[in-house]
């Protein structure tokens, strides 16, 4: 289900974790070639994703 992105932390491996509208968190990763995210790595980039949708895989 698609959930508002509200904001970002780091986990305590200092990985970013996305934080949704419903109270879940999800991982956001860059580690290519698996997972590119170059947006992730940026506060700007972070930023810019604050208010779109993402897919919630708990809800």
């Amino acid at each position: 289900m698609e959930r508002i992105v509200v904001g970002f932390r780091r986990d305590e491996a200092g990985h970013w974790v996305v934080m949704l509208e419903c109270g879940h968190e999800r991982h956001v990763r860059h580690d290519p070639p698996w997972m590119v995210r170059e947006w992730v790595m940026t506060e700007e980039g972070r930023e810019a994703w604050v208010g779109r949708v993402m897919e919630c895989s708990e809800c």
